[in-house]
């Protein structure tokens, strides 16, 4: 099921949202996403590893997001939900660490943006199954507001490799391709 996004972070200034369907059923294609390892991605899984030093390639990109500096916000069957903060614009990968999900929701931190990462399976119209990704970023104040302007474009040119890597990978796992 959908989680409810709008719930952590209603008003984004940046959304990235991808879908694929799947002959598999919902049960597999969920059990594939988990699966998907960042070395199984390509750019996506290099990028990842640049950007959040001291992750092996073969990680899971399920283990990933339930790890620091990402906290769980919800886990459900055929769905999770995770959340990070900071500065996701420097080079110096200031992702502070949050004690739970409270605290991501109340997080109002000047200067920072907080950052929602949601994958899912959901009933498809022509096939059995979709996942679905998407990821929401928030700046908070005007700092905030300039670096996810200038990462923007970087989104935008590289939040394609989800659909096309990260989305194609488990799609292909889960038909047994």
């Amino acid at each position: 099921m959908r989680p409810d996004l709008d719930d952590w972070l209603a008003r984004p200034s940046l959304r990235v949202h991808h879908r694929r369907e799947s002959s598999a059923d919902p049960e597999r294609l969920w059990e594939a996403a988990r699966s998907v390892r960042l070395a199984d991605t390509g750019l996506l899984g290099r990028l990842v590893r640049w950007r959040i030093p001291g992750i092996p390639p073969q990680a899971p990109f399920d283990q990933m997001f339930r790890e620091p500096p990402f906290l769980v916000l919800e886990d459900g069957d055929g769905a999770l939900v995770s959340g990070l903060v900071g500065k996701i614009w420097t080079l110096r990968r200031d992702y502070p660490r949050l004690g739970g999900p409270d605290e991501y929701r109340d997080w109002a931190t000047p200067g920072t943006a907080r950052v929602l990462f949601a994958n899912w399976v959901e009933p498809g119209a022509r096939r059995p199954a979709v996942l679905v990704s998407e990821t929401r970023v928030q700046p908070l104040g005007t700092q905030g507001r300039f670096g996810v302007a200038a990462v923007r474009p970087l989104v935008g040119g590289f939040g394609a490799l989800v659909g096309s890597e990260g989305i194609a990978a488990a799609v292909r796992r889960a038909e047994g391709r």
